[in-house]
């Protein structure tokens, strides 16, 4: 039971990452608000976890919601320990100029300025507490970019950069910050990453590009953020933690 007692706010949590790291945590003896833009999504995984899980409807990009879901799991659980900033966005992939402002406004919005929202929201608890542990879920694509994701991939190399700033920043109050940073995973935004139909043959195309030849799961990156959150990460801040096969070697 790494994670008994602790609390924790996943957002984008109703499916693919989010909902198998909901699901990790809650079997690692956590307990879970599931957020999600998508309210019923959110109600279905909370209700699958039972009493240690609730489910808050947030909206990633307003600051009121993100206010009101932290309020939320504080009154049901008395503290939060842990925030997992899972909820993304991207463009189809495509050339660079085909993609239009309001589309650019939306990535950054739900990938870059949420994780803005929580910490104002989320960090004075955390210095009250002396501890917390901050997990932004960043990208390889904030690493090594590909071609067709220029605006989606400059968005998570924000991520992957502000958490390092934020470790700095926040080291002394006792509150470690991480970037995991998936390689292109089973997801419902696989299609959009992609830029094509999921058809074996174009699938090929990319797991070429992996070592360990296969695109990552929701577990993968569930069991990531356990260990990245639990005890037994103690001493790392300011990582950015591929779980990507090896794509970035």
């Amino acid at each position: 039971m790494r994670l008994k007692n602790k609390v924790a706010i996943v957002t984008g949590a109703a499916s693919g990452f989010g909902a198998e790291i909901a699901r990790q945590y809650v079997a690692e003896g956590g307990k879970v608000a599931v957020a999600d833009i998508n309210g019923e999504g959110a109600k279905k995984v909370a209700a699958e976890l039972g009493p240690n899980a609730i489910a808050v409807t947030c909206d990633v990009t307003k600051r009121a919601d993100i206010d009101a879901l932290v309020k939320a799991t504080t009154e049901a659980f008395g503290r939060v320990d842990i925030v997992v900033n899972n909820a993304g966005w991207t463009h189809k992939n495509q050339p660079l100029l085909n993609v239009d402002e309001d589309t650019f406004d939306k990535v950054y919005a739900i990938n870059v300025k949420s994780i803005f929202h929580m910490v104002h929201a989320v960090v004075p608890q955390m210095r009250a507490q002396k501890s917390g542990v901050i997990l932004n879920v960043g990208s390889t694509a904030g690493i090594r970019p590909r071609p067709g994701l220029t605006w989606y991939n400059s968005s998570k190399g924000a991520v992957n950069l502000m958490s390092k700033s934020l470790a700095v920043e926040l080291g002394p109050d006792n509150i470690r910050v991480n970037a995991i940073c998936p390689v292109m995973g089973v997801t419902g935004l696989l299609e959009a990453f992609m830029g094509m139909p999921d058809t074996p043959e174009n699938r090929a195309k990319f797991l070429a590009t992996i070592p360990l030849g296969r695109l990552s799961t929701p577990l993968d990156i569930a069991k990531a953020a356990v260990f990245l959150a639990s005890d037994d990460a103690e001493f790392i801040t300011g990582v950015e933690f591929p779980v990507d096969g090896g794509r970035t070697v």
